[in-house]
């Protein structure tokens, strides 16, 4: 799950002219450390929902790509 996901943020990373992320840290942050916005949000919230389905959002805003893969893991 954990590349799966590193993936789906590198392809919109790249997508939005951004540099990729080289390795997994539970830290990032999406908003300060990947300068996602609230539409890259969204648009992640989709990808991820396709991908997983789940809703990362549903109940309430997650702040780093840590706390995007233990909704994911169900945790």
């Amino acid at each position: 799950m954990k590349e799966r996901l590193l993936f789906i943020i590198n392809e919109m990373l790249e997508e939005n002219d951004q540099e990729r992320i080289k390795s997994w840290d539970e830290s990032i942050k999406l908003r300060d450390d990947l300068n996602m916005d609230s539409l890259m949000l969204a648009e992640l919230t989709v990808r991820i929902e396709d991908e997983f389905d789940i809703d990362i959002f549903e109940d309430g805003i997650v702040q780093t790509i840590n706390e995007i893969l233990l909704k994911i893991e169900g945790k």
